[in-house]
């Protein structure tokens, strides 16, 4: 078996040579022209140190695409320290804006209870009027304290809002800081 593989081989390349005319070893052979310049082209391209600039042209190329992905690497490494960055910002806004929503809160309950102290002082000074002013006095700081309990309220709210970062907008920060990285991915 292992005659009739190396055998094998060795009949497909006698083949050209022995198809063609006259003794191997000769000029008017095309065959052994052919491996004659072969030869040559092989020893010119060793001569020339052909494989050697090949090699430190594919080792020059090797280093610049490491250096492409350590810089890549270094870059996605900045924009995630910016992205995080920007979540400690939403996250300090968002604490902020939750401090100012109990802060309103404790002070509408403030003035609330101050508004209800007023209704009762002025309920009692107009005690001696007639039965119906006591019910317009009463009807009228009613509304009167809701009125002010919503304007404060929405203040409060506005305030809030207007200081406290949406989701857009931590979107809209977060997406600037993708298209940075990719600017600075597409200069290099």
């Amino acid at each position: 078996m292992k005659k009739l593989v190396l055998a094998l081989p060795l009949a497909v390349l006698a083949g050209p040579a022995l198809a063609a005319s006259g003794p191997f070893f000769s000029l008017f052979n095309t065959n052994f022209v052919v491996l004659i310049s072969f030869l040559a082209f092989l020893a010119v391209l060793i001569y020339l140190r052909v494989p050697g600039k090949l090699m430190g042209m594919l080792d020059k190329r090797a280093e610049g695409i490491q250096k492409d992905l350590d810089e890549a690497r270094a870059l996605r490494e900045e924009a995630q320290t910016i992205l995080a960055s920007y979540e400690r910002k939403q996250k300090e806004v968002q604490e902020q804006a939750e401090r100012i929503v109990d802060t309103a809160r404790v002070e509408a309950e403030a003035a609330a209870a101050k508004g209800k102290a007023d209704l009762t002082a002025a309920i009692e000074r107009r005690l001696a009027n007639a039965d119906e002013q006591i019910e317009q006095a009463k009807a009228g700081a009613v509304k009167a304290v809701r009125d002010r309990a919503v304007i404060v309220a929405v203040a409060a709210a506005r305030d809030v809002i207007a200081q406290q970062m949406t989701p857009q907008t931590s979107e809209k920060l977060v997406d600037q800081a993708i298209g940075e990285v990719q600017g600075k991915l597409k200069l290099h």
